[in-house]
């Protein structure tokens, strides 16, 4: 689910009317965003992913689940729809309406046009604040390029940026091949380069 459209309200009334909105709501600081549907490419890239998380988590106390499920990050006030939320052991939730995740430990997004920026600067900025939160996963949905942010323990964060071989993800014990993230994805034929007419010389 994308951003699309910014509503300033408080964070009281986001709370009230969220439970009857008609479509998934991100708040923040006052700010809503209004989500909107997905490119094919996301849709595929997203069922590729939370299949072959589950395959590799059944049995082990983590479980992967879609956009559905609302995260509070309580540290700086963020309720997000992530792409996908790993929460392993017993799952915490808020008594809001509907309920919040407070516990989760892997956090994906789906990178777009529309939303690349919000999505790598401004939600992983309140992703890396939440203190059960030990993995930030962006998959591009427009190429094939996947970046895994881990924390450390000291609190630094490391970066990895894959474009071919495995998605490790240390904290879960998991790795997945980038061609079963990508298998079947046809991305966007990307725009010719502009060419300079030669001119002649009199």
């Amino acid at each position: 689910m994308r951003a699309v459209k910014p509503v300033w309200i408080t964070e009281a009334e986001y709370l009230a009317t969220e439970a009857s909105s008609p479509e998934k709501r991100e708040y923040v600081n006052g700010e809503i965003l209004a989500m909107a549907g997905v490119s094919f490419e996301h849709a595929a890239v997203h069922a590729r992913l939370i299949g072959g998380l589950n395959r590799r988590l059944h049995g082990r106390g983590c479980e992967a689940v879609g956009s559905d499920l609302r995260v509070l990050t309580a540290e700086t006030g963020l309720y997000s729809y992530p792409d996908i939320v790993v929460v392993c052991g017993r799952p915490e939730l808020s008594t809001t309406t509907p309920p919040s995740l407070l516990n989760p430990r892997v956090l994906f997004e789906i990178l777009s046009e529309s939303t690349e920026n919000h999505d790598r600067v401004v939600k992983v900025a309140h992703y890396r604040r939440r203190a059960t939160v030990d993995a930030i996963v962006l998959v591009d949905s427009r190429r094939r390029l996947v970046e895994i942010q881990t924390r450390n323990a000291n609190g630094t964060w490391t970066l990895a940026e894959l474009t071919t071989g495995e998605l490790r993800i240390d904290v879960l014990d998991v790795g997945i091949p980038l061609d079963e993230i990508y298998d079947g994805v046809v991305f966007p034929a990307l725009p010719a380069p502009r060419t300079r007419r030669a001119t002649r010389k009199r």
